[in-house]
């Protein structure tokens, strides 16, 4: 006789079961959209799925827009254009997380109307630019570049007294267009060839004026009186062509000017002019009005230095600010507050 199968009370049913994986939180999916440090790319891999651009080349708007599709954050360099369109593109996208202090290459009021935060990294560059605005400084004062080139070309012969004779630093005027964090570093630092300070602004600063021995005076002043005019400002509608023609004829003939800020805060065509006649020593450009284009008049001439926007290109200074972009982007995405919010007021929009 057959024996009825019985399923003993003793076993456990659950020895029967099937195993259930225990359920895990979808990683929130981000887009870096340039190499970064790996440093940066850990933070944001840790907490999100990210999709991470290996080569240092910037996307096509093309190709920005369909590696967008389905992310909720961005981590993205000045060198991408985020407008409008790329905005609207996504309605899921909560953060672009630029890696840089400025941020004119992404349309803010445009991305507050659409709920998504934008955040910089502000600080962190302070000190390795205003190293750099001295290394500028300092080049193009010194005709350090033209040295090289000389040597280089197996022309140098003997010392001579009157070869390569540039200005020096020492006891000058230093004329600041916008003293912010960088203003401020660069500043201290010209305490030590005892300058003298001129600075101008939107608003005055009595309480910098006071530490760092400084004068606020109007535009005019500043150009007339400074033997080396640095911009340090940010770019907007208001400082674009900030230098021009007009502005290029006040300035001494034996002065030198000096941009670490934005290219089309200078008038590039206006500045080769004053370069070619003479009406300005020299100038010493980290950026550019058209970057990577240079003005074509500007790679001809001897009396000025071009540096490809690397300012704040140490290997500490890059990787730090792409460190802090990438916790700002992990911030957002998983429902905080970053701490470099450039637009606050799209927290009353979401």
């Amino acid at each position: 006789m057959a024996i009825p199968y019985v399923v003993s009370s003793r076993i456990p049913v659950t020895a029967f079961s099937v195993p259930v994986e225990k359920a895990t939180p979808m990683k929130p999916k981000v887009l870096v959209t340039r190499m970064l440090p790996q440093a940066a790319v850990d933070l944001v891999s840790k907490q999100c799925h990210a999709e991470v651009n290996r080569r240092d080349v910037r996307y096509t708007k093309k190709q920005l827009l369909q590696r967008l599709k389905g992310k909720v954050g961005m981590v993205c360099l000045l060198t991408d254009t985020i407008d409008a369109d790329v905005l609207s593109s996504n309605p899921d996208l909560k953060v672009v997380s630029n890696v840089a202090v400025g941020y004119d290459n992404i349309d803010v009021p445009a991305a507050t109307r659409h709920g998504v935060m934008v955040t910089n990294t502000p600080g962190v560059l302070t000190e390795t630019t205003a190293d750099f605005t001295w290394a500028l400084i300092t080049a193009t004062a010194r005709r350090v570049v033209e040295g090289d080139r000389f040597v280089r070309a197996k022309k140098w012969k003997e010392w001579m007294l009157m070869g390569f004779l540039g200005r020096d630093l020492y006891g000058k005027t230093l004329g600041i267009c916008g003293l912010g964090r960088i203003g401020t570093a660069v500043a201290q630092r010209a305490q030590g060839f005892h300058m003298r300070i001129l600075y101008t602004q939107r608003n005055r600063d009595e309480a910098k004026e006071q530490a760092l021995k400084a004068m606020y005076v109007d535009k005019t002043t500043l150009l007339r009186e400074s033997d080396y005019v640095v911009i340090l400002m940010l770019l907007s509608p208001e400082t674009r062509h900030y230098i021009g023609r007009k502005e290029l004829q006040m300035m001494k003939e034996s002065a030198f000017l000096i941009n670490v800020a934005r290219g089309p805060i200078v008038d590039e065509k206006a500045l080769v002019q004053a370069l070619k006649a003479k009406q300005i020593a020299g100038a010493g450009l980290d950026v550019f009005e058209r970057e990577p284009k240079v003005e074509p008049g500007l790679l001809r001439l001897q009396n000025v230095v071009l540096a490809p926007h690397i300012a704040s290109g140490s290997l500490e200074t890059r990787t730090k600010m792409a460190c802090m972009a990438a916790e700002n982007c992990v911030a957002a995405v998983t429902g905080r507050q970053p701490p470099n919010l450039v637009n606050p007021k799209v927290l009353e929009v979401k």
